[in-house]
Protein backbone atom coordinates (compact mmCIF):
# COMPACT_ATOMS: atom_id res chain seq x y z
CA UNK A 1 0.00 0.00 0.00
CA UNK A 2 2.97 2.24 0.72
CA UNK A 3 5.22 3.39 -2.04
CA UNK A 4 7.60 5.32 0.05
CA UNK A 5 7.67 7.16 3.36
CA UNK A 6 10.16 9.21 5.04
CA UNK A 7 10.33 10.93 8.56
CA UNK A 8 11.80 13.67 9.78
CA UNK A 9 11.43 16.33 12.54
CA UNK A 10 9.81 19.45 12.35
CA UNK A 11 12.53 20.76 15.05
CA UNK A 12 14.81 19.43 17.15
CA UNK A 13 14.17 21.31 20.47
CA UNK A 14 12.74 24.97 21.40
CA UNK A 15 14.87 26.09 24.06
CA UNK A 16 12.26 29.08 24.15
CA UNK A 17 9.10 26.68 24.16
CA UNK A 18 10.30 23.55 25.79
CA UNK A 19 6.56 21.40 25.67
CA UNK A 20 4.75 21.23 22.11
CA UNK A 21 1.68 19.25 21.12
CA UNK A 22 -1.48 19.14 19.05
CA UNK A 23 0.53 20.29 15.52
CA UNK A 24 -1.50 20.96 12.32
CA UNK A 25 -0.13 20.44 8.25
CA UNK A 26 -0.62 22.27 5.71
CA UNK A 27 1.02 21.62 2.26
CA UNK A 28 0.89 24.71 -0.08
CA UNK A 29 0.54 25.33 -3.58
CA UNK A 30 3.94 26.78 -3.49
CA UNK A 31 5.34 23.10 -2.82
CA UNK A 32 6.47 24.73 0.54
CA UNK A 33 4.97 23.10 3.90
CA UNK A 34 3.73 25.00 6.73
CA UNK A 35 3.36 23.47 10.18
CA UNK A 36 1.97 25.16 13.54
CA UNK A 37 1.39 23.42 17.16
CA UNK A 38 1.43 24.89 20.50
CA UNK A 39 4.33 25.54 22.97
CA UNK A 40 5.88 26.81 26.40
CA UNK A 41 6.86 25.56 29.13
CA UNK A 42 4.04 22.67 29.72
CA UNK A 43 0.28 22.69 28.34
CA UNK A 44 -1.65 25.55 29.96
CA UNK A 45 1.17 27.41 31.45
CA UNK A 46 0.26 31.10 30.63
CA UNK A 47 2.93 31.23 28.37
CA UNK A 48 2.41 28.71 25.73
CA UNK A 49 1.46 30.26 22.52
CA UNK A 50 1.24 29.15 18.46
CA UNK A 51 4.57 28.55 16.96
CA UNK A 52 5.06 27.58 13.12
CA UNK A 53 7.42 26.65 10.71
CA UNK A 54 7.66 26.33 6.90
CA UNK A 55 9.29 23.67 5.17
CA UNK A 56 10.79 24.78 1.71
CA UNK A 57 13.08 22.63 -0.31
CA UNK A 58 13.32 20.05 1.73
CA UNK A 59 14.30 22.40 4.95
CA UNK A 60 12.02 23.46 7.89
CA UNK A 61 12.53 27.10 9.24
CA UNK A 62 13.51 28.23 12.58
CA UNK A 63 10.54 27.99 14.88
CA UNK A 64 8.97 31.34 15.15
CA UNK A 65 5.82 32.67 17.49
CA UNK A 66 2.99 33.83 15.83
CA UNK A 67 0.43 34.61 18.80
CA UNK A 68 2.00 37.60 20.32
CA UNK A 69 -0.91 37.17 23.61
CA UNK A 70 1.60 36.46 26.71
CA UNK A 71 -0.24 36.24 29.62
CA UNK A 72 -2.65 33.64 28.53
CA UNK A 73 -2.42 29.81 27.55
CA UNK A 74 -3.01 28.98 23.61
CA UNK A 75 -4.29 25.75 22.23
CA UNK A 76 -4.98 23.46 19.46
CA UNK A 77 -4.10 25.64 16.40
CA UNK A 78 -5.93 24.64 12.96
CA UNK A 79 -4.60 25.36 9.20
CA UNK A 80 -7.15 26.24 6.59
CA UNK A 81 -6.51 27.58 3.08
CA UNK A 82 -8.75 29.36 1.26
CA UNK A 83 -9.85 29.32 -2.13
CA UNK A 84 -8.46 32.33 -2.72
CA UNK A 85 -4.80 31.51 -1.37
CA UNK A 86 -5.05 32.92 2.05
CA UNK A 87 -4.41 30.90 5.05
CA UNK A 88 -6.39 31.17 8.39
CA UNK A 89 -4.65 29.36 11.47
CA UNK A 90 -7.41 29.32 13.89
CA UNK A 91 -6.47 28.48 17.86
CA UNK A 92 -8.17 28.07 20.58
CA UNK A 93 -7.22 30.80 23.88
CA UNK A 94 -7.96 30.92 27.81
CA UNK A 95 -6.51 29.01 31.07
CA UNK A 96 -8.88 26.87 31.41
CA UNK A 97 -10.85 24.12 28.46
CA UNK A 98 -14.29 24.84 29.16
CA UNK A 99 -13.25 28.68 28.95
CA UNK A 100 -11.80 28.80 25.91
CA UNK A 101 -12.63 31.00 23.10
CA UNK A 102 -11.19 30.81 19.35
CA UNK A 103 -9.44 33.22 17.77
CA UNK A 104 -8.08 33.29 14.18
CA UNK A 105 -5.12 35.08 12.14
CA UNK A 106 -4.76 34.97 8.12
CA UNK A 107 -1.86 35.02 5.86
CA UNK A 108 -1.46 36.37 2.76
CA UNK A 109 1.99 35.16 2.43
CA UNK A 110 2.11 31.37 2.49
CA UNK A 111 2.77 31.61 6.59
CA UNK A 112 5.36 34.10 6.88
CA UNK A 113 3.54 37.11 8.44
CA UNK A 114 0.18 37.06 10.32
CA UNK A 115 -2.44 39.43 11.15
CA UNK A 116 -3.42 40.59 14.16
CA UNK A 117 -6.15 38.35 16.47
CA UNK A 118 -9.64 38.28 15.97
CA UNK A 119 -11.88 36.61 18.27
CA UNK A 120 -14.10 34.07 15.76
CA UNK A 121 -17.67 34.77 17.44
CA UNK A 122 -17.34 37.87 19.19
CA UNK A 123 -19.34 37.71 22.42
CA UNK A 124 -19.39 33.51 22.14
CA UNK A 125 -18.60 31.99 25.45
CA UNK A 126 -20.03 28.19 24.90
CA UNK A 127 -16.42 27.02 24.92
CA UNK A 128 -15.07 27.32 21.50
CA UNK A 129 -16.13 27.84 18.13
CA UNK A 130 -14.91 26.41 14.67
CA UNK A 131 -12.19 23.56 14.62
CA UNK A 132 -11.26 22.10 17.78
CA UNK A 133 -8.23 20.17 16.64
CA UNK A 134 -8.76 18.56 13.07
CA UNK A 135 -8.97 20.47 9.93
CA UNK A 136 -11.94 21.57 8.21
CA UNK A 137 -13.12 20.43 5.04
CA UNK A 138 -14.82 21.73 1.84
CA UNK A 139 -17.91 19.85 0.66
CA UNK A 140 -18.67 19.62 -2.95
CA UNK A 141 -21.04 22.39 -2.99
CA UNK A 142 -18.18 25.03 -1.57
CA UNK A 143 -19.64 24.85 1.86
CA UNK A 144 -16.69 24.52 4.32
CA UNK A 145 -17.42 22.32 7.82
CA UNK A 146 -14.98 22.71 11.02
CA UNK A 147 -14.83 19.45 13.27
CA UNK A 148 -15.89 21.36 16.61
CA UNK A 149 -16.47 20.26 20.71
CA UNK A 150 -16.73 21.52 24.11
CA UNK A 151 -15.69 20.38 27.52
CA UNK A 152 -18.00 22.65 29.47
CA UNK A 153 -19.96 21.28 33.33
CA UNK A 154 -18.31 17.74 32.47
CA UNK A 155 -19.78 17.07 29.30
CA UNK A 156 -18.38 16.93 25.77
CA UNK A 157 -20.47 17.70 23.36
CA UNK A 158 -19.72 17.27 19.32
CA UNK A 159 -20.85 19.40 16.98
CA UNK A 160 -20.48 20.75 13.66
CA UNK A 161 -20.22 24.67 12.55
CA UNK A 162 -20.83 25.62 8.83
CA UNK A 163 -19.29 28.15 6.57
CA UNK A 164 -20.63 29.41 3.81
CA UNK A 165 -17.65 32.38 3.27
CA UNK A 166 -15.11 29.89 3.17
CA UNK A 167 -13.98 30.00 7.55
CA UNK A 168 -14.60 33.20 8.11
CA UNK A 169 -18.02 33.36 9.75
CA UNK A 170 -19.65 30.93 10.81
CA UNK A 171 -23.09 29.25 11.77
CA UNK A 172 -23.64 26.22 14.32
CA UNK A 173 -25.55 23.40 14.02
CA UNK A 174 -27.48 21.52 16.30
CA UNK A 175 -24.49 19.04 18.38
CA UNK A 176 -24.62 15.27 18.22
CA UNK A 177 -26.77 13.77 20.24
CA UNK A 178 -24.89 11.64 23.33
CA UNK A 179 -25.01 7.67 23.23
CA UNK A 180 -24.99 5.35 26.32
CA UNK A 181 -22.62 2.49 26.19
CA UNK A 182 -23.05 0.02 29.37
CA UNK A 183 -25.27 2.52 30.74
CA UNK A 184 -22.89 5.30 30.34
CA UNK A 185 -22.78 8.46 28.89
CA UNK A 186 -20.29 8.54 26.32
CA UNK A 187 -18.10 11.43 26.30
CA UNK A 188 -17.00 12.51 22.35
CA UNK A 189 -14.75 15.48 21.44
CA UNK A 190 -12.90 16.31 18.35
CA UNK A 191 -14.69 14.70 15.06
CA UNK A 192 -12.66 14.10 12.04
CA UNK A 193 -15.05 14.71 8.49
CA UNK A 194 -14.43 13.45 4.98
CA UNK A 195 -17.38 13.13 2.46
CA UNK A 196 -18.69 10.17 0.37
CA UNK A 197 -19.03 10.02 -3.43
CA UNK A 198 -23.32 10.31 -3.01
CA UNK A 199 -21.95 13.91 -1.01
CA UNK A 200 -23.03 12.11 2.40
CA UNK A 201 -20.87 13.61 5.18
CA UNK A 202 -19.49 11.43 7.82
CA UNK A 203 -17.41 12.10 10.97
CA UNK A 204 -15.11 9.78 13.74
CA UNK A 205 -15.17 11.33 17.07
CA UNK A 206 -12.50 10.26 19.79
CA UNK A 207 -14.46 8.82 23.13
CA UNK A 208 -13.76 8.10 26.67
CA UNK A 209 -15.47 4.12 25.73
CA UNK A 210 -12.76 2.16 24.50
CA UNK A 211 -13.95 2.98 20.98
CA UNK A 212 -13.99 5.12 17.85
CA UNK A 213 -17.29 6.82 17.32
CA UNK A 214 -18.84 7.23 14.09
CA UNK A 215 -22.15 9.73 12.97
CA UNK A 216 -22.80 10.41 9.60
CA UNK A 217 -25.24 13.41 8.03
CA UNK A 218 -27.36 13.36 4.70
CA UNK A 219 -27.80 17.02 4.37
CA UNK A 220 -24.80 18.34 3.87
CA UNK A 221 -24.04 18.61 7.75
CA UNK A 222 -26.66 20.19 9.28
CA UNK A 223 -27.90 17.06 10.77
CA UNK A 224 -26.46 14.10 12.45
CA UNK A 225 -27.87 10.38 13.41
CA UNK A 226 -26.95 9.61 17.05
CA UNK A 227 -23.03 8.37 17.29
CA UNK A 228 -22.42 4.82 17.41
CA UNK A 229 -19.78 2.60 17.96
CA UNK A 230 -17.09 1.01 15.61
CA UNK A 231 -14.47 -1.44 15.76
CA UNK A 232 -11.74 0.84 15.89
CA UNK A 233 -9.99 1.00 19.51
CA UNK A 234 -9.44 4.78 21.09
CA UNK A 235 -7.27 5.16 23.62
CA UNK A 236 -9.46 8.91 24.76
CA UNK A 237 -6.63 10.80 22.49
CA UNK A 238 -6.87 12.67 19.38
CA UNK A 239 -7.17 11.01 15.66
CA UNK A 240 -7.45 12.62 12.35
CA UNK A 241 -8.03 10.86 8.86
CA UNK A 242 -7.73 12.49 5.36
CA UNK A 243 -9.63 11.04 1.84
CA UNK A 244 -7.45 10.90 -1.06
CA UNK A 245 -8.64 11.41 -4.60
CA UNK A 246 -9.09 7.64 -4.82
CA UNK A 247 -11.58 7.87 -2.28
CA UNK A 248 -9.72 5.78 -0.05
CA UNK A 249 -9.61 7.09 3.83
CA UNK A 250 -6.53 7.60 5.80
CA UNK A 251 -6.43 7.17 9.50
CA UNK A 252 -3.90 8.13 11.97
CA UNK A 253 -4.44 7.11 15.27
CA UNK A 254 -3.15 5.23 19.02
CA UNK A 255 -5.00 1.53 18.14
CA UNK A 256 -5.31 1.28 22.06
CA UNK A 257 -8.75 0.72 23.70
CA UNK A 258 -8.11 1.25 27.24
CA UNK A 259 -9.58 5.13 28.78
CA UNK A 260 -6.64 7.33 28.82
CA UNK A 261 -4.52 4.54 28.07
CA UNK A 262 -0.66 4.59 26.30
CA UNK A 263 -0.02 6.76 23.53
CA UNK A 264 1.77 4.21 21.47
CA UNK A 265 1.75 2.90 18.46
CA UNK A 266 1.14 5.60 16.36
CA UNK A 267 -0.70 3.39 13.65
CA UNK A 268 -1.42 4.55 9.97
CA UNK A 269 -4.41 2.65 8.87
CA UNK A 270 -6.60 2.72 5.20
CA UNK A 271 -10.11 2.32 4.43
CA UNK A 272 -11.34 1.39 0.76
CA UNK A 273 -15.17 0.76 1.77
CA UNK A 274 -16.11 4.34 3.14
CA UNK A 275 -14.85 4.08 5.89
CA UNK A 276 -17.02 0.52 7.07
CA UNK A 277 -13.84 -1.13 7.74
CA UNK A 278 -9.81 -0.13 8.55
CA UNK A 279 -6.74 -2.23 7.87
CA UNK A 280 -3.78 -0.72 9.56
CA UNK A 281 -0.62 -0.29 7.31
CA UNK A 282 2.43 1.19 9.13
CA UNK A 283 3.23 1.61 12.68
CA UNK A 284 4.89 4.80 13.05
CA UNK A 285 5.81 4.44 16.19
CA UNK A 286 6.08 1.82 18.15
CA UNK A 287 8.61 2.83 21.23
CA UNK A 288 7.06 3.30 24.65
CA UNK A 289 6.03 7.01 24.72
CA UNK A 290 3.46 9.65 23.97
CA UNK A 291 3.08 10.05 20.04
CA UNK A 292 -0.81 11.71 20.05
CA UNK A 293 -2.52 14.52 18.58
CA UNK A 294 -1.97 13.40 14.92
CA UNK A 295 -2.66 15.75 11.79
CA UNK A 296 -3.45 14.14 8.49
CA UNK A 297 -3.54 15.66 5.10
CA UNK A 298 -3.14 15.59 1.66
CA UNK A 299 -2.09 17.01 -2.11
CA UNK A 300 -2.12 14.67 -4.74
CA UNK A 301 -1.97 11.92 -3.61
CA UNK A 302 0.58 12.74 -1.11
CA UNK A 303 -0.37 12.24 2.79
CA UNK A 304 1.38 14.66 4.92
CA UNK A 305 1.70 13.89 8.62
CA UNK A 306 2.09 15.40 11.85
CA UNK A 307 1.84 14.18 15.63
CA UNK A 308 3.39 15.32 18.77
CA UNK A 309 6.58 13.65 19.63
CA UNK A 310 7.51 12.81 23.56
CA UNK A 311 5.72 16.26 24.08
CA UNK A 312 9.04 17.63 22.73
CA UNK A 313 9.26 17.72 19.18
CA UNK A 314 6.91 17.19 16.08
CA UNK A 315 7.65 14.66 14.27
CA UNK A 316 6.45 14.96 10.07
CA UNK A 317 6.41 12.30 7.37
CA UNK A 318 5.48 12.12 3.75
CA UNK A 319 4.16 9.29 2.42
CA UNK A 320 3.05 8.12 -0.77
CA UNK A 321 0.63 5.55 -1.31
CA UNK A 322 0.69 3.05 -3.85
CA UNK A 323 -1.67 4.19 -7.01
Amino acid sequence: MICEAKKEYVFLFNTQAPSCHASTVLPLPDGSVLCAWFAGQREGADDVGIWSSIRKDGVWSEPVRISDERDTAHWNPVLHLQENGNIILYYKFGQTIPHWLTKFVISEDNGRTWSAPQELVPGDTSGGRGPVKNKCIRLQDGTVLAPASTEQNKMWIPFIDRSEDDGLTWEKQTPMERPKYKRSWVQMIQPTLWQSEDQSVHCLLRTNQGAVYRSDSDDLGITWCKPYRTSLPNNNSGLDLVQDSKGRLWLLYNPVSKNWGDRYPLTLAVSTDDGETFKDVINLEVNKGEYSYPAITCKDDKLYLTYTHLRERVAYWEITPES
